[in-house]
């Protein structure tokens, strides 16, 4: 049996809501999902006690062999939800290094430490938003390199903003990589090898499991381009696929449930591809300080997403209804769509959400704790109803990037 060896991350996960408390990691969770598959794995990374011992639970679990190197305390990431920037506790680096000499190798970067690899094929993944190294940076080599990153880690490596063209190029050279894929988020993939530049879509799922996603697709992608054999636009759209399928299910396909796994590539409009930005109203109230927190939230991620948002509570503020709600109505007729909060059938909000429906402006609502006969006027308009927070930002952009 072909074999790979995984250096990297192997973190506890704690989530508030929905809640979860997990042991993966980028590496945990590349060897699970590798293993499942069929490929001999062995992974490397550092660990305490408690997170060696589910380790070793995985391992024994999935099939692949683990080597811990033992720390006094592990790194713990908690997040609120699953695109909330989480707190890191116990982050401390200096851990030796760990030696990795082995054919094909993924490596992801650590916090605790770094692994130097030699091999005859690699893949690499920085993993990290605030520091990225380089692959060769502490030594590492490989006769045939793919680094798989996305914009942002991309940008801090190279120190300067570049169009997508460009910055796979510039980091094909700084790495003297044979191949670069470059992770878009809704925008799908970017494939840089000796053919040139390969677009690579992303798939529309039900729901959206975002925490993972990534260390998902680095490692389908090096499954597919070292132990298959795959050209790196082939493996990156395995990868894509095995994404969607493990944001939609929470699951590691099997090849069997990969090959007959038929995702829907996202729908690209011509004005988003050609930069424009679809505006959204964000409808909800705002009238204690958990709203107003959801409020919040719900702004930075649709944001974040490359929407732009108009909300009423930040651009137009609280005042009588002959000026308020001229204004709010004015602003639904001037967006592309709403995303409303849905939770409590604040009158306002609904009124908005009928308005907006009456104009033909597609709606997503995002409620978790009202019924399905209390959304029927929504989900009879064709409202797209979500009750998972994270799956409500997403359809919001893919709503977004269809325009």
């Amino acid at each position: 049996m072909t074999s790979m060896t995984i250096a990297g991350g192997v973190y506890r996960e704690m989530v508030m809501w929905p809640s979860s408390d997990e042991v993966f990691g980028s590496a945990g969770r590349a060897a699970c999902s590798i293993a499942q598959t069929g490929v001999d794995v062995e992974l490397y990374g550092y660990a305490d006690a408690v997170i060696n011992e589910a380790i070793a639970g995985q391992a024994q679990s999935y099939g692949f062999r683990w080597h811990p190197t033992l720390i006094d305390r592990g790194v713990r990431f908690h997040y609120i939800h699953g695109l909330a920037t989480p707190s890191i506790s116990n982050w401390s680096r200096g851990a030796p290094a760990l030696d990795i000499q082995a054919d094909r190798v993924l490596r992801y970067g650590m916090l605790e430490g770094s692994a130097q690899v030699r091999a005859k094929q690699a893949v690499y993944d920085p993993q990290n938003t605030y520091n990225p190294e380089w692959f060769r940076a502490n030594g590492s080599t490989s006769e045939h390199l793919a680094i798989v990153l996305n914009e942002h880690e991309a940008s801090t490596l190279l120190g300067r903003k570049l169009t997508a063209e460009e910055a796979i190029a510039a980091v094909a050279g700084e790495e003297k990589a044979e191949v670069v894929v470059l992770k878009r988020g809704p925008r799908g993939a970017l494939v840089f090898d000796k053919n040139g530049v390969h677009s690579i879509p992303a798939f529309e799922t039900i729901g959206v499991s975002k925490i993972g996603s990534g260390d998902q697709f680095a490692a389908q992608f090096a499954r597919a381009w070292m132990i298959d054999g795959l050209s790196a636009p082939q493996a990156a759209m395995q990868a894509s696929k095995a994404t969607a399928f493990y944001c939609e299910r929470g699951q590691f396909p099997s090849r069997d449930e990969l090959e007959n796994y038929e995702p829907v590539p996202l729908l690209l409009g011509e004005r988003w591809l050609t930069g424009y930005r679809a505006k959204v109203y964000l409808a909800g109230p705002f009238f204690t300080l958990a709203q107003l927190w959801m409020i919040e939230e719900a702004r930075t991620h649709l944001r974040y997403m490359g929407l732009e948002v108009f909300s009423p509570y930040h651009d137009i503020g609280p005042g009588p209804a002959n000026i308020v709600v001229p204004a709010d109505l004015m602003a639904i007729e001037s967006c592309d769509f709403v995303f409303a909060v849905g939770d409590g059938l604040d009158s306002g909000t609904v009124y908005e959400i009928g308005y907006a429906r009456a104009l033909g402006r597609p709606v997503v609502v995002y409620a978790e704790n009202e019924t399905s006969e209390d959304l029927k006027m929504m989900e009879g308009s064709d409202c797209f109803i979500c009750n998972d927070f994270v799956s409500s930002i997403y359809r919001a952009a893919w709503i977004g990037a269809a325009l």
